[in-house]
């Protein structure tokens, strides 16, 4: 016994009894044994975050059960320590190889120089952007088609595995930044804005690949170039981006806190959307309903707001029809409210385009999480199976993380029949090994 698992035991009996609320009761409502809640009580078994939210939601404590879960930590920083000297000189090294397999890393000058490289870069060293210099080069025609290129590899991205694009988004990116060297003052700065947007989407699909640290190193690059071709804005979404790094790993403080970054009022409505939807999620991890739903209105507000489409890529999802209602029942989960969870994820999943197989896979996980934790076993397993195509195709960290939740609860109820059949797929799927 922990002395954490016998305060939650304690807290929680306290909380029961003030709310005249029998094990049964309870129990009844979360769906969780009656046995497991006692052991639970006597400090005997560990609680986990989602046993927390149900018994916050069930006795209405306002969070107080999340929060003796919860690590405090302190405010963070996304920005990491970088020598401009040597980023000038940076130069991306990829190798391709079916033998050896793919990689990608960046390098500045002396490791160039140290690894013996230099001479096989040649002139793929190139200067700093220089936002005053001056060119003949016409990058119309190669800027369009770029864009044009942007838009199928998003769509591309909804039915394949990480790994298929990253190589080819990777290139495409380097040669945008040099692209810009060439071109003239005028055309600059928006290769460098259409640059930025790349290596995002860049950012994005390595953290679904399950590599954080490189994620946020990728979303560090497009803050460089959106700011060196004039927009500041992009530095704000970053920590929104980093936010969904600290949400996945179930830090609700931090989430919060980097989401804020980027609620200024100087920022577009958009980017401001994205922000109050992440903090909800964060309020929502940590048990906060109130604040959870009060960003959520927020964030509608914000996206009604939002200018119309101007021809630039759209900063975050494209495949939700009602983003802040999507978000609504992903947060409903975290803070113990699993049915009202299901009646939204089931609405708004409805929803997604047939074609977005990633987007389908990530909300249709939670929404089968939200019913197996509502009691809706049998509905839970046949939700999964429909998505097993999916899930085995997107190749997905994030929807993985989530998965990994489902399966814990499915594992409470090892008699039935419709989880005895899932269990062996499931198995091989979170192992990561295609049948």
């Amino acid at each position: 016994m922990t002395d954490r698992n016998a305060d939650f035991g304690r807290e929680l009996r306290r909380q029961r009894l003030a709310a005249g609320r029998t094990l049964t009761d309870l129990a009844a409502a979360v769906h969780y044994s009656k046995g497991h809640l006692s052991k639970i009580e006597r400090g005997r078994k560990t609680p986990n975050r989602e046993l927390a939210g149900l018994c916050d939601a069930a006795l209405r404590t306002g969070g107080v059960l999340v929060a003796l879960l919860s690590d405090t930590a302190a405010e963070p920083s996304w920005e990491m320590p970088v020598d401009r000297s040597d980023r000038e000189w940076e130069v991306w090294h990829m190798q391709l190889s079916s033998a050896e397999g793919s990689w990608f890393k960046p390098m500045d000058r002396r490791e160039l120089v140290a690894a013996g490289l230099a001479s096989a870069i040649g002139s793929g060293i190139r200067q700093p952007i220089t936002v005053g210099a001056e060119s003949d080069t016409d990058a119309a025609p190669a800027l369009e088609a770029f864009r044009e290129l942007f838009d199928a590899y998003r769509k591309i991205g909804q039915s394949v595995a990480p790994g298929f694009l990253l190589p080819a988004l990777i290139a495409q990116t380097y040669t945008l930044r040099e692209l810009a060297v060439q071109a003239g003052s005028r055309q600059r700065p928006e290769i460098l804005r259409l640059g930025s947007r790349y290596a995002e989407y860049v950012g994005w699909l390595t953290q679904e690949s399950g590599d954080d640290s490189a994620a946020l190193w990728w979303t560090r690059r497009a803050v460089d170039l959106a700011a060196a071709g004039g927009d500041e804005s992009l530095a704000a979404y970053a920590s929104v981006r980093h936010a969904l790094v600290t949400l996945y790993r179930g830090k609700g403080d931090e989430t919060v806190a980097l989401a804020r970054q980027a609620r200024s009022a100087a920022l577009p409505p958009r980017i401001r959307g994205l922000a109050a939807q992440r903090e909800a999620q964060g309020h929502a991890i940590n048990g906060d309903h109130a604040s959870s739903l009060r960003c959520l209105d927020d964030a509608r507000d914000l996206f009604a707001a939002a200018a119309v489409d101007d021809g630039a890529p759209v900063v975050g999802s494209t495949h939700l029809i009602d983003p802040a209602s999507m978000i609504t029942g992903w947060c409903l989960l975290d803070l113990g409210r699993p049915g009202e969870a299901a009646d939204v994820l089931d609405r708004e999943t409805a929803r997604i385009p047939a074609h977005a197989r990633r987007t389908q896979a990530r909300y249709g996980t939670r929404r089968a999480r939200a019913h197996a934790t509502a009691g809706q076993i049998d509905h839970a397993c046949a939700l999964v199976r429909d998505l097993l195509p999916d899930l085995l195709t997107v190749s997905s960290a994030t929807v993985i993380a989530d998965l990994r939740q489902l399966a814990r609860t499915l594992g409470r109820h090892p008699r039935n029949r419709s989880v005895q059949a899932l269990g062996p797929e499931l198995s091989v799927l979170l192992d990561g090994v295609h049948p």
